[in-house]
């Protein structure tokens, strides 16, 4: 098969051979799990193992908690402790021989385990001895798509929608199995199909037969199925004269539509809601809270178990933006249902390229909060920019936020340890499509998997995955990869390549300086006649003759009072404040003196040059590896590498230039001159078909 990276990170054909010597395979056939590793095996050896009745010396034993050899090893105490999807891995020794077991309590965490084992087989790790106990950091692990009904992907830069709506029910593709392998693969149990800019038709009789048709197929890969809703769906399908979640018949409304869809779905999960934002209607139309909103469909979902994750991202018009989210929740906590989530960004604007942590996080102690993250680089330059994420999340995911002392870091108060929560969740905004590599650009898999790995383990390491990812998706027979063999320069690119974006896009705690429309470029000096200030750069940037940046202490919005103590006042004191966050919380002078000895102006300049020789850099890298990467992926990625050169550098020329005529400084001598003129690139217009 041509290597144009459709197999993911799931090239078994590619992977290394059977080292461990597994000579049959045993334990209960009907499970998934038991299929998938003779799928597994018979691509990487073109034969599946022989099954047989016992378990025998070098064998692989792969069952449930229940099944007879798992019950005579006596582990039950061990497998209580592990939940529904907890799984082990050991090597124990019958008559002295060893024996590979595989199992868990139920069948979706021998699934997870068994994709554990053929990672290890992957990847050239050790098979011998094994003792490994797993259990997930986060009980729902969501992706969420963006998804239109027109087959259209709101942010998404790899084609068109997986999700063929037109040919539902009736026509299901291959690849929406492919799709939950993926999945499955690195432990996302759950699904959003539709975007949470929601359209009312996806709760029609016809829409809900086409999820049924998805749910059919990722059901036995352990995935559920959740559909964004908009809030005036009573008022549209039900023909009710408003959608008020006090009023009895709109509450009666949600019921019945709720029994309908469990009525075809058993085990449907839920919905997302986006609710008063952006123009989305939503309770407040009507005079209510969003805990009115938000508790009258729990109440619909409550006898099916189901969930509501119910957004955050809310900004109307007034104070600092960046508070406007805390405002809105903070005096609602404790006041919704069980069965309600509230769904935050990682960051309080807008998943920009770097964000201090949300100050929701930890601040709201009795109500359950899940991270919603951004895999799909909206603001990472798309699919065009190698941007590899995972240490982003886990600057996030390990940020403390002292709520509850030393220690509570985002992923504690999110996952259940100090906030109980009947579920713990965390959603990752998908960047998946129909292109023929499925994120556009072949490193936009490594986000995919990125935002697995840690939603399964939110202590993994960024090159621990990177590592597993390189390993398992290149190589080729000139070059078997391991984890220990992966090309250090390529994992030092992907470690970096977050940085390197944000060093010449947006340094020092700038953000959302890009262009109105598409998010892509920069576009400082961005002026819409009409429009809301927080939708424009100069609100965000606030450049003078004076200084930079936007002053969130006590002295300006004061944002900084919503987070706790330390942080509040580290953040408050320039001195004190990291400076990646420096002009997030900071409007300061331009020879404002920085920890490196340059003035901020000078250290601007530097870290816009750094971003440009970076990505130079990358180039040079990519290069020198072709001799064992596969000749299509190599010049596809070849190709991005260089429309992400010439994008760093129209970045530094843009903001450098446009900054310098408040700065009235040079561009420091030793870093490379502009080669545009500022006239030049106020003028560009970008057709994003072509970026897309």
């Amino acid at each position: 098969m041509a290597e144009n990276g459709s197999q993911l990170w799931l090239r078994f054909d590619k992977a290394a051979p059977l080292t461990a010597g597994f000579n049959s395979i045993s334990g209960d056939p009907a499970l998934k799990a038991f299929d998938e590793f003779q799928r597994a095996c018979r691509l990487m050896t073109s034969a599946p193992l022989p099954v047989v009745n016992q378990a025998g010396a070098n064998g692989l034993l792969i069952a449930t908690a229940s099944h007879p050899a798992i019950r005579a090893l006596k582990w039950s105490k061990e497998l209580r402790s592990l939940g529904p999807e907890g799984y082990l891995i050991r090597t124990v020794r019958l008559k002295g021989k060893p024996i590979t077991v595989v199992t868990a309590n139920q069948p979706q965490g021998v699934l997870y385990g068994v994709y554990h084992l053929l990672r290890i087989m992957q990847t050239g790790q050790s098979l011998s001895d094994l003792t490994i106990r797993e259990v997930p950091t986060y009980q729902l692990r969501i992706l969420n798509h963006w998804d239109n009904l027109n087959g259209t992907v709101e942010r998404g830069y790899a084609g068109h929608s997986i999700w063929k709506w037109n040919e539902l029910p009736a026509v299901l593709s291959p690849r929406y199995e492919d799709y939950a392998r993926a999945n499955a693969s690195i432990g996302i149990n759950a699904t959003v199909l539709n975007n949470v800019n929601a359209t009312p038709d996806i709760l029609t009789a016809e829409y809900i037969r086409k999820i049924k048709a998805i749910a059919a197929v990722v059901r036995p890969f352990h995935i559920k199925v959740f559909i964004s809703i908009n809030f005036a769906s009573p008022r549209v399908l039900g023909n009710l004269p408003d959608a008020d979640p006090l009023r009895p018949e709109v509450r009666r409304w949600w019921k019945q539509k709720v029994a309908e869809i469990y009525r075809e779905i058993p085990d449907f999960g839920g919905f997302l809601v986006k609710a008063n934002s952006e123009g989305l209607p939503g309770p407040m139309d009507y005079g209510r809270t969003h805990a009115d909103g938000a508790n009258m469909i729990a109440e619909a979902l409550e006898p099916y178990k189901g969930i509501v994750m119910w957004r955050a991202f809310v900004y109307e018009p007034g104070d600092d933006r960046a508070k406007l989210a805390y405002r809105e929740f903070i005096g609602f906590d404790g006041r919704f249902h069980d069965n309600v989530i509230i769904q935050v960004k990682n960051g309080p604007i807008d998943f920009q390229p770097r964000e201090p942590f949300s100050p929701l996080f930890g601040a709201m102690k009795k109500t359950p909060l899940m991270p919603e993250l951004q895999i799909t680089q909206e603001y990472l330059g798309h699919s065009n920019h190698l941007a590899f994420l995972a240490p982003m999340w886990e600057e996030v995911l390990d940020a403390d936020t002292y709520a509850f002392g030393e220690g509570s870091t985002v992923s504690k108060v999110t996952n259940g340890s100090f906030v109980p929560a009947p579920v713990s969740a965390i959603a990752g905004v998908a960047n998946i499509g129909e292109d023929v590599n499925w994120t556009g650009h072949h490193f936009g898999q490594a986000n995919w998997y990125a935002f697995g790995r840690l939603a399964w383990n939110a202590q993994l390491s960024s090159e621990t995955i990177a590592r597993e990812w390189l390993a398992m998706t290149f190589g080729s027979d000139k070059k078997k990869l391991t984890v220990e063999t992966v090309p250090e320069d390529i994992l030092s690119m992907m470690l970096g390549s977050h940085q390197t974006v944000v060093d010449y896009m947006m340094p020092l705690g700038l953000h959302h300086i890009f262009a109105w429309d598409h998010h892509y470029g920069p576009e400082p000096w961005c002026d819409i006649p009409g429009a809301r200030p927080d939708w424009l750069p100069r609100y965000y940037h606030n450049a003078s003759k004076e200084g930079l940046g936007f002053n969130r202490t006590a002295s300006g919005s004061n944002a900084v009072a919503q987070y706790s103590s330390p942080l509040k006042e580290w953040f408050d004191d320039p001195a004190t404040c990291p400076e990646k966050y420096l002009l997030w919380f900071h409007h300061l002078p331009w020879n404002y003196r920085m920890k490196s000895g340059r003035t901020l102006w000078d250290e601007l300049c530097f870290s816009y040059d750094r971003g440009v020789q970076t990505v130079r850099d990358y180039q040079k890298i990519w290069d020198r590896n072709e001799s064992w990467i596969d000749a299509q992926r190599f010049r596809e990625v070849q190709s991005r590498l260089k429309i992400q050169s010439k994008d760093a550098v129209w970045w530094k020329d843009a903001i450098l230039l446009y900054f310098q005529t408040y700065s009235q400084q040079p561009i420091p001598y030793s870093i490379e001159r502009p080669v545009h003129e500022l006239d030049d690139l106020k003028k560009v217009k970008l057709d994003m078909k072509h970026h897309n």
